[in-house]
């Protein structure tokens, strides 16, 4: 069956980065056949979020699929703000390990949590900045590095503390994004979170894009096309350390998160050791 899902990953291949609505249905409904639940996510209205999917009367089935899904222990894919992501509960050890193996993930590389709500983060991480310094910055693409506490799973990159000096640290996403967002608070835990590719490949905006990871997922939410272009992701600071950040990683929104950092808050630049 799994060759049957991989013919339609190389239709949709052969066809470029314009794939036609034929080509995408075709390749749903063969991976269908692998248990893989494909589930449109229209754009939002004035009214507020619309969910559809054909064939359905009510829209919040899509997040009660996925749901369903991260509880019994899958791995999904999701739209985000900046990229598409994979997701699995971070509180689920096997879930992790899944998620590793589906992307081929260095397991010395760590996953960042994502939560629905800013007063979220300080159930899972020790936060030493201002709560507003976070209001600024989140919902947004940026991740927030903090020290992480003690409720959080420790199989969960329990490689982030190489001696008993150095706290064990845990990025924090909340996306601008209402489906992720109302995603979390349902499931009423943190959603560990990696790009949607293989690893090393490129970060992806059209859910096409990582077909050939989709007989791996229990379920793909199509969001459409995201529309930052620049396939950088979050931009990734540390705020562990006490009036200090560091910038792990550029990511799509250098500029004005420095600029909060430094001319509101006055953090200075600090070097990672």
């Amino acid at each position: 069956m799994k060759s049957v899902c991989n013919v339609a990953v190389e239709l949709i291949k052969s066809r470029g980065a314009h794939v036609s609505v034929e080509a995408r249905r075709l390749g749903a409904e063969m991976c269908k056949e692998l248990k893989t639940k494909v589930l449109r996510l229209l754009p939002p209205t004035s009214n507020g979020p619309t969910i559809h999917q054909e064939g359905q009367t009510d829209g919040a089935e899509i997040l009660n699929h996925t749901v369903k899904a991260l509880k019994e222990g899958h791995v999904v894919a999701v739209p985000t703000d900046t990229i598409y992501g994979l997701a699995c509960l971070a509180q689920n050890s096997e879930a992790i390990r899944k998620t590793y193996d589906i992307k081929g993930r260095n397991g010395q590389k760590p996953l960042a949590i994502c939560v629905g709500e800013i007063q979220d983060i300080y159930k899972y991480c020790k936060v030493k900045v201002q709560k507003e310094l976070l209001e600024d910055l989140l919902p947004g693409p940026v991740t927030l590095v903090f020290e992480r506490s003690e409720v959080l799973n420790t199989d969960l990159n329990p490689f982030t503390s190489s001696c008993f000096c150095v706290p064990q640290l845990v990025g924090v996403r909340i996306p601008d994004h209402a489906f992720m967002r109302r995603l979390c608070q349902m499931c009423g835990e943190p959603l560990a979170l990696t790009s949607a590719n293989i690893s090393s490949h490129t970060s992806t905006l059209e859910v096409h894009e990582f077909q050939e990871l989709w007989p791996k997922l229990a379920v793909v939410v199509d969001g459409g096309p995201i529309g930052d272009q620049s396939r950088l992701g979050s931009t990734v600071v540390d705020l562990s350390a006490l009036g200090k950040y560091h910038i792990i990683r550029p990511g799509c929104a250098l500029s004005s998160t420095v600029d909060v950092l430094e001319r509101k808050y006055g953090l200075s630049e600090g070097s990672k050791e």
